[in-house]
């Protein structure tokens, strides 16, 4: 019941909130038009083959694209590796951190 009663006080403030909003007021677009701009001519328009036949396509070798990236890979993984062998905090800093802090 409380459910129902809910839903239909939804309904007219929904209905007041669209019917405001319908009265605004838009700004006049017209007028946000520099005269010069306004009185000028459209851009000419290119055909777009002899513009995409101006590039060379980008090419890339897959065999060394995936060398590279499998050196990287190895390379990060070693450097984890280095970081997992060794602790984050040498003994020297922890002993003053245990100082310190307690």
């Amino acid at each position: 019941m409380v459910f129902g009663t809910r839903l239909n006080m939804r309904a007219p403030a929904a209905l007041l909130l669209f019917a405001l909003a319908a009265c605004t007021q838009f700004p006049e677009l017209d007028d946000a038009v520099s005269p010069d701009v306004a009185g000028s001519d459209f851009p000419a328009l290119l055909p777009l083959e002899p513009l995409l036949a101006g590039t060379a396509p980008i090419v890339g070798d897959p065999i060394q694209t995936s060398e590279s990236l499998e050196a990287r890979i190895e390379a990060l993984r070693a450097r984890a590796r280095a970081l997992q062998q060794r602790p984050i905090v040498d003994p020297a800093t922890r002993a003053r951190m245990q100082e310190r802090w307690g």
